[in-house]
């Protein structure tokens, strides 16, 4: 089985896109998750019937990933003591 990768290149508000080398294919959508339904989607019309023969892959740069891993909780504070 073959695999397409598919690297968001710009992230917005409401607004993904993505884009693979080879094929070039540009895809946008909302969210990660319409993401990849647009990228399998544009792979069956690129493709035509070999699109089954791909396995699609939704890549996010690092930078973005290691983002999310930086939130941290709130640490509390102590009540005075009387």
């Amino acid at each position: 089985m073959r695999e397409i990768s598919f690297r968001v290149v710009s992230e917005a508000p409401g607004r993904l896109e993505a884009k693979s080398d080879i094929p070039t294919i540009c895809i946008t959508a909302p969210t990660l998750e319409d993401l990849q339904y647009e990228a399998r989607e544009a792979l069956i019309e690129h493709l035509g019937p070999a699109h089954g023969t791909y396995r699609v892959r939704v890549q996010r740069p690092r930078c973005q990933r290691a983002a999310a891993s930086a939130i941290r909780p709130l640490e509390r504070r102590m009540a005075p003591c009387c």
